[in-house]
């Protein structure tokens, strides 16, 4: 019998964006090597199609677009915000914060609010669209491993969720914050860590 109550699933999808993902996106030439190495559009796609086939509930999780300014008089500036005065990432309106075009949205699928820091959860409706339609098991793939990934998985386990981290379909900048999401945070709080082969298995069971 599955770990996975099917209605009561969800894969959360966080930040599948072109400036993460695809060639000419601002940050994919620090995300490029990860990315590729890991077949991380290739898994996430595998595993939407098998989620979309069991009828598990997909909720797509974006980071906030950015305008110039939005963050010039934020009190305490987090460090992956700096420069955001100069450079907006994930740009409103720009082909850069679009979705990978192997990875857009379906009719059915959930789109949370937008997160304005790491977390998916927080400052944003997820949990309220998660509790909605039933869910209690939550399954993160996205980016990045480190931070929005992280945040959002920890916030998960303190709401109460049962939290599952695929780990070929995350990427980073560097293979150094995929080991420290993968080896050491995840297992001390999450509950689950699949490969995207190894939860496809487990949601046919």
């Amino acid at each position: 019998m599955s770990l996975y109550p099917l209605q009561k699933t969800a894969i959360i999808l966080i930040d599948p964006f072109n400036d993460f993902l695809s060639e000419g996106g601002k940050l994919f030439p620090l995300t490029k090597e990860t990315v590729e190495e890991t077949g991380l559009v290739r898994n996430i796609k595998r595993l939407l199609i098998a989620a979309r086939e069991k009828k598990i509930r997909i909720v797509y999780a974006p980071h906030h677009n950015t305008q110039k300014g939005d963050y010039l008089n934020w009190k305490f500036l987090s460090p992956s915000h700096q420069g955001s005065s100069n450079i907006t990432l994930f740009e409103k309106g720009s082909w850069g914060a679009g979705f990978h075009p192997e990875l857009m949205m379906q009719e059915g699928d959930l789109l949370a609010q937008n997160h304005w820091t790491a977390s998916g959860f927080a400052n944003t409706d997820l949990d309220f669209l998660l509790r909605q339609h039933g869910i209690e098991h939550i399954v993160l793939a996205g980016m990045k491993a480190n931070t929005c990934i992280d945040s959002t998985a920890r916030y998960g386990v303190e709401l109460g969720y049962h939290v599952t981290l695929i780990k070929d379909a995350i990427a980073a900048f560097n293979w150094d914050e995929i080991k420290a999401t993968v080896e050491t945070n995840f297992p001390n709080y999450g509950h689950a860590l699949y490969g995207t082969e190894e939860f496809i298995q487990q949601i046919n069971l």
